[in-house]
Formats: structure tokens, C-alpha cells, sequence
């Protein structure tokens, strides 16, 4: 009697199981069968929590859009239902154990980040779409606590952060292989690029993102330590491959935004100063102005279209602003987010309600052949004006500040970091630059709502605050030691 007083629980728990099972097994409900593997994934979750982030990681350039398939429903799988059930679970555990580290506090990303979320909760409140913004807001949400505020405690033990290149790299070059394969048997046309990376990717352009940001690690796990034979050749082939599907991405911005990481490299190795580099860049934005006559005349003049398959005149494309039914879209984008900000500058029309809005502010000159009368055609095209148009100037200025914020600690960290410990230095360096390539491609394109880009880049946000928080508490090099976190 004493045994089933004290697993009363358990049993009842066992027999409401077995009953829901018969029952499902009986009507034939597919549920039934799912239940066993969804009670795995939870124990799995709860008291292997690491295990559940990897996996997270490793499944993130695999996941699978259900809009697909279900109309109106968009739901990355298996991604957005393990972040969001890890986040429930991170917080649940807060409350009776600490589960994120007191460093948090000290990094200009955390509250930044964290006075970004605040603000999408009053835009919210003051959103046409409340239930869409506070959607928004939930989905941010499960991608900054269990990868931002969590990964910052994983990754303060260095070998794991080698756990988290290796996963998502690897990941990418299985999506990239089954882009190229898809792609051969068309004969690699430039029509056919934009959609063979289908059901990983939904077009050319968040692939080709996601490809150009790989790039920088791979160099970066090559280049910092002394590999065994078959590792460097192993990283060799995801070097090849890499840059073989960003060739046939067709995605300008992402080549373009390989090209200017490189600069970005020589800044940060080199040690050029913030003056030097403000300068730099006031000399060519009044180059720019003195001479802009000319250059908008050599613009009208440039008539390379986006549908070439030729690397040069692609690249030269991205200047066509006349006759590029792309590039036209974009300013058009841009336009209404504008115009959007005009009418709420403060507040904007609530997160996540661009594409609801869009439609009314556009206007007949920006039109293209493939604008929408209705604006179901997507988002503002821009990491930094759909916040604006949505939160209105503090919504965009946070934005900014998040990016800002991101680049000061992880160059601050690499040129602090002992010289002695080249492996770690090697990878800062190569995250630096990862992050560079999505966030000058995000001057074109947003993705941070979508698993595919917000895994990779807040858990590099979070590599960045662990070390720092190791260099600062003087525990630094490849051994993972013990001190008080929390």
C-alpha cells in the first residue's frame, strides 16, 4: 500500500496512457501513434537540455516550412516547436534553479536585445494586428531565450562552440549537395536556381544568405588548429561545395556580401581605427553626393538584367535600377515602408503587419510587373526599414543598435583575446565575419524571423558573450574550467 501511495501518480499516469493509446489504436487516430515519440522527445528535452539545443542546431538548415503544405499556417519543423518547447521548459526551471548566467547583464547585446523586446510589446499593444504582432513577438521570443539567453551558458564551455560550427556547417553542405543535385538535372539554369533548394529553402535568395554566411566558418575551422588528414580534407570538400552553391545561388546580394566581408576582414586585422574608418566613409558618401548626376546617368545607362547566368553581368545587374524587375521591386519595398513610417513615426503599424499594410502605400511609378495589388507579395525587403515601417524610428534605431552592438563586442573580443590562443582568435574572427555577410545582406533581405538565420546568428551573439565572460573572469583557453556563473 505504502508503493502505491507513493507512485500513485505514476500509475495513474501510466493507465491514462495505455487507455489514450487503445483508444487511438481503435479509431485509428494518428495522434495515438505520435504520442510515445512526443513523450521521448520530452524526457529528452527536460533532463538532456544540451542534447535537445544540439539537435535544434544541427536540424536547423533541414527544417521544413508546413506553409508548404498547409495553407496559412507558417511552422517550422522539427525547429520552432523544440525552441518553443525549450523556452517553456528554460523558464519553468528559472523559477527554481538558476538556468541563465549573472554575465548576461554586462553585454550591451543582452540589453539592447532585451530593450527590443520590450519595445515590440508596446508596439504591439498599439498594433492594427494585435494577434499578429503578439504572434511576432512569441516567435522572437523562442528564438532569443533558448539560443541567445541559454547558448550563452552552453557555450561558455569552448569545445561546444566547435560543436556548434560543426553542426550547422555540416548541416548546410547536406542542404547545399541536395540543391546541386536538384539543380544538375536542370543543367544548373538560372530559372530553375530559384526554387531547387525547395523544401529547405523557399527561394534563391535565404539560401544564398545561408550559404555566403557558411563560407567565413569553413575557412575559419580550417585555418584555426592542425588537422588530422581526413578532417582537412573533410573541410577541403565543404570549402568546394560551399562556394559552389553560392555560385549557383544566383544571389547577388550574397556574392556581393562575400566580397565586402573581406574588407570587413582587413578592418578588423589590420586594426583601423573607428576615425579612420568614419572618415573613410564620409569621404565616399560626399564622393558619392558631389558626383551624383554622373552616377545616376551611368545607372539609367546600365541595362544587365538579374535573369543572366553570367557572373559578371549578374553582379553588374545589382545596379540596374531601371529596367530590373527585381531591383525595381525592392525600391518599391522600400518606398512603402517609408511612406508607412511617415504616417506612425513612433509606433509604427505593429510587428509583423507589413505585408497586411503595404498595399495601399504603393504608389503607380514604383509598380513592377511582379508588384501585387493586394501586397501579399511578403516583407519590406530589409532588416532595418521593416522595423521602421512596423515599430516606427525607436523600432529601426534598436535594430541598428543590436548590429552595432554585436560587431563592438565580437572586435573588441577578438583583439582582446590572448594571441597565444590562435584556434580561438581563428573562430572569433571567422564568426565576425559571418555575421557581416548576413548583416550587409541585410540591407536587401530580412530572414531573422525564419529559423534558418536566427539560430546561426544568435548563437554566434551568444558565443560572443561567453567568451567575453571568460576573458573577464581570466579563465581563457581550450580548457573548459569551473567557476561560478550565476
Amino acid at each position: 500500500m505504502a508503493f502505491l501511495r507513493q507512485y500513485s501518480w505514476l500509475l495513474v499516469f501510466g493507465a491514462l496512457f495505455i487507455g489514450f493509446l487503445s483508444y487511438s489504436i481503435v479509431n485509428d487516430s494518428w495522434i495515438g501513434y505520435l504520442l510515445p515519440y512526443a513523450l521521448i522527445v520530452l524526457y529528452v528535452a527536460i533532463f538532456y537540455t544540451e542534447y535537445t539545443f544540439f539537435f535544434i542546431i544541427a536540424a536547423t538548415p533541414l527544417s521544413i516550412n508546413i506553409e508548404e503544405y498547409v495553407d496559412g499556417f507558417g511552422l517550422f519543423l522539427p525547429t520552432e516547436p523544440l525552441l518553443f518547447g525549450t523556452m517553456v521548459l528554460l523558464l519553468l526551471q528559472s523559477l527554481y534553479s538558476p538556468v541563465f548566467p549573472g554575465y548576461l547583464r554586462k553585454s550591451p547585446i543582452i540589453w539592447l536585445v532585451s530593450l527590443y523586446l520590450i519595445w515590440i510589446f508596446v508596439t504591439s499593444i498599439t498594433s492594427e494586428y494585435p494577434m499578429a504582432s503578439f504572434k511576432y513577438l512569441l516567435a522572437r521570443l523562442w528564438f532569443i531565450i533558448p539560443l541567445l539567453f541559454y547558448g550563452s551558458n552552453v557555450f561558455y564551455d569552448p569545445k561546444k562552440i566547435r560543436w556548434f560550427l560543426w553542426l550547422f556547417v555540416s548541416g548546410m553542405i547536406v542542404a547545399i549537395l541536395y540543391t546541386l543535385s536538384v539543380h544538375m538535372t536542370y543543367r544548373f539554369g538560372e530559372k530553375e536556381g530559384h526554387w531547387v533548394m525547395w523544401p529547405f529553402f523557399k527561394d534563391h535568395t535565404i539560401y544564398g544568405a545561408l550559404v555566403a554566411l557558411i563560407v567565413p566558418l569553413i575557412f575559419a575551422l580550417y585555418f584555426s588548429r592542425k588537422h588530422a588528414p581526413l578532417v582537412q580534407f573533410i573541410l577541403i570538400g565543404f570549402m568546394f561545395v560551399s562556394l559552389l552553391g553560392l555560385y549557383f545561388s544566383y544571389t547577388r546580394a550574397a556574392w556581393l556580401s562575400v566580397i565586402l566581408a573581406l574588407g570587413v576582414w582587413a578592418l578588423v586585422r589590420f586594426r583601423v581605427s573607428f576615425g579612420v574608418f568614419a572618415t573613410g566613409l564620409l569621404l565616399i558618401v560626399g564622393f558619392i553626393w558631389y558626383s551624383w548626376e554622373g552616377i545616376q546617368q551611368d545607372l539609367e545607362r546600365n541595362k544587365f538584367e538579374h535573369t543572366t547566368e553570367e557572373f559578371g553581368e549578374r553582379l553588374q545587374s545589382a545596379t540596374n535600377v531601371t529596367t530590373d524587375a527585381s531591383n525595381l521591386e525592392r525600391i518599391n519595398r522600400w518606398a512603402c515602408a517609408i511612406s508607412m513610417f511617415e504616417e506612425r513615426p513612433l509606433v509604427g503599424f505593429g510587428p509583423g503587419t507589413y505585408a497586411f499594410e503595404y498595399a495601399r502605400f504603393q504608389r503607380p511609378e514604383n509598380l513592377t510587373i511582379i508588384s501585387t495589388n493586394f501586397g501579399d507579395g511578403g516583407n519590406a525587403h530589409s532588416e532595418y526599414l521593416g522595423p521602421l515601417a512596423e515599430m516606427g524610428l525607436p523600432g529601426m534605431l534598436l535594430m541598428i543598435g543590436i548590429v552595432i552592438a554585436i560587431f563592438y563586442q565580437g572586435i573588441n573580443l577578438y583583439h582582446r583575446w590572448p594571441a597565444t590562443d590562435k584556434e580561438t582568435r581563428t573562430l572569433i574572427m571567422g564568426m565576425i565575419l559571418a555575421l557581416s555577410t548576413y548583416f550587409i545582406h541585410g540591407l536587401l533581405n530580412n530572414y531573422l524571423d525564419t529559423d534558418k538565420a536566427a539560430v546561426p546568428i544568435w548563437c554566434m551573439c551568444a558565443i560572443f558573450i561567453a567568451l567575453d565572460a571568460r576573458l573577464q573572469s581570466g579563465v581563457v583557453g581550450s580548457e573548459a574550467k569551473q567557476v561560478q556563473r550565476f
